[in-house]
């Protein structure tokens, strides 16, 4: 494995994620490649305004990548983009010939997930590259 791609939540402190992909970056070798996206799947319902939703973006991606740094792994990018989450992620892996994309799982609630549907369920549907989801410490990942 060389290359495995993070997607970061906007807006979320994802520690356990971070700590993920390093581990498994120092286990194969690999290096990462950090994104974020800043919009939202029903952006015209928002009241949040873009540069709010890509200050959150940056701020998760320079978390994920200052943590990941910090074991010693190869952070070769580091990105905040516009645009919709799950399409830039794949987007983003396809450039980076990324070998594995590994995201959180959601923190939706039930109703939430069924009428929204949720970022890694719709990236394990529609991607061609190996996605693995990782659940914070101490809960159960939904399906």
């Amino acid at each position: 494995m060389k290359r495995i791609v993070v997607g970061a939540k906007a807006g979320a402190d994802q520690p356990w994620l971070a700590d993920a992909a390093a581990d498994l970056a120092q286990q194969t070798g690999a290096d990462v490649a950090v994104v974020s996206l800043d919009a939202l799947e029903l952006e015209a319902l928002s009241t949040v305004p873009r540069s709010e939703l890509a200050a959150d973006a940056r701020a998760a991606v320079d978390g994920l990548a200052d943590r990941i740094r910090r074991t010693g792994t190869d952070v070769v990018a580091a990105e905040q983009r516009s645009g919709p989450v799950v399409r830039g992620i794949l987007l983003f892996a396809e450039e980076h010939e990324a070998d594995l994309i590994v995201v959180g799982a959601t923190t939706r609630g039930p109703i939430a997930r069924r009428v929204l549907g949720t970022v890694s369920t719709r990236l394990v549907e529609r991607s061609r590259r190996p996605v693995l989801v990782i659940a914070p410490p101490g809960t159960t990942p939904s399906p």
